[in-house]
């Protein structure tokens, strides 16, 4: 009995690692968040040279700040796709506040087109979690915004 019992715990924890559930000392969880949100005025900023990279890396340290797992990343001329795993202590609402703020304050300091701008960010945002469809398509939708044109 006890191998038993043992076998099947090894493969639900199996299942839950390949489903990437984030464990915490009291949680599991598999929240998955689908966000879009464009530049103030629907401004074409991914345009200027470097502005797109460096706001991945700025989007980077903070996710790694903040214990987010980044599953994608994709910019347009005027929006931006990130499709992000996170803990259950963030809501969305938390999480845009801290990206947008930090990603505005620090892009409109090194970019001087950006620096005339009284916010980068439009107060709006999209979000939806991933459980209607799966999280790869989601994923897939995300890569594959550049490629549509």
């Amino acid at each position: 009995m006890y191998v038993y019992v043992n076998f099947v715990h090894n493969w639900l924890y199996n299942i839950c690692m390949e489903n990437n559930y984030r464990h915490t000392n009291t949680t599991v969880s598999l929240i998955n968040y689908h966000f879009l949100f464009c530049p103030r005025y629907r401004r074409k900023i991914f345009l200027i040279p470097n502005v797109e990279e460096r706001f991945k890396e700025l989007v980077e340290i903070k996710c790694k700040e903040l214990e987010i797992e980044i599953i994608a990343i994709e910019c347009d001329k005027d929006y931006t796709h990130m499709f992000l795993n996170c803990l259950p202590t963030l809501s969305p609402s938390d999480i845009m506040q801290q990206i947008k703020g930090y990603t505005s304050r620090i892009l409109r300091k090194e970019f001087s087109q950006l620096s005339k701008m009284p916010s980068l960010w439009t107060r709006s945002y999209f979000v939806s979690t991933a459980g209607n469809v799966c999280s790869e398509t989601v994923k897939k939708y995300v890569e594959n915004q550049k490629k549509r044109y």
